[in-house]
């Protein structure tokens, strides 16, 4: 008992922080607001310019900063859209580092795209199972084997969190490899710039960590509720 008093902070900032740092690091660079003179969504759109990605847009989304393969779309948050901070411009770097690596045929994307698909598959299944185990609980008048809340655990959320662990080499890759080389080519960054952006890029690399980390926390609660 007293163990599990000790273990379970521990977890709790373990799986918090990183989310925390990612959070403390997009907002402390977004000031100020006008350090730049073209938007987000403008360095994204030069960008893709000049690497031929012309059929490639640019919109703003409240969904988070993503690149959609599916539709050859990077979507910005409205204050990396429309915002001229160096985060702004910095995160519209790292989701054109999405759309590059989909037009270079970039494999561990391509296997993103379909752990994501089969991710939504699985979640659905899952929010079913929490549907039907109090429904199969009534008919049959017997608790639902623990089998089934089990299944459903994962289902939900275990499997969210191991594609997040999956994607961190591709996020990576997008940040150091693709965005920081075309923001030191272009010359787009004021010199002093460049270490607060490298920082950036980590945080928007380690989004998925954090998301990852809070999956399992949830998969955590989700055990402790299944044995009481």
């Amino acid at each position: 008992m007293h163990l599990l008093i000790l273990l379970v902070p521990l977890v709790l900032l373990v799986a918090w922080a990183p989310a925390w740092w990612v959070r403390h690091t997009m907002n402390k660079y977004s000031r100020p607001e006008d350090r730049y003179p073209g938007t987000g969504a403008e360095l994204a759109r030069e960008l893709l310019d000049r690497h031929g990605l012309q059929h490639v847009a640019v919109e703003a989304t409240r969904d988070g900063d993503h690149y959609d393969p599916a539709t050859r779309t990077v979507r910005l948050s409205p204050n990396n859209h429309d915002g001229r901070s160096l985060t702004a411009v910095t995160v519209a770097a790292h989701e054109v580092g999405h759309a590059v690596q989909h037009a270079t045929g970039y494999a561990p994307l391509r296997l993103r795209g379909s752990l994501v698909a089969f991710t939504r598959y699985g979640q659905r299944i899952g929010a079913w199972l929490l549907v039907a185990i109090p429904v199969i609980t009534l008919l049959a008048r017997h608790p639902a084997p623990g089998i089934l809340f089990f299944l459903a655990g994962v289902l939900s959320m275990g499997l969210a969190a191991l594609v997040h662990f999956l994607t961190l080499p591709t996020e990576l890759d997008a940040s150091f490899r693709r965005a920081m080389p075309m923001l030191r080519e272009g010359g787009y960054l004021h010199p002093p710039d460049y270490p607060h952006a490298q920082r950036i890029l980590k945080a928007a690399a380690y989004t998925y960590l954090a998301q990852s980390l809070m999956s399992l926390l949830n998969i955590a609660s989700w055990f402790r509720f299944l044995r009481r």
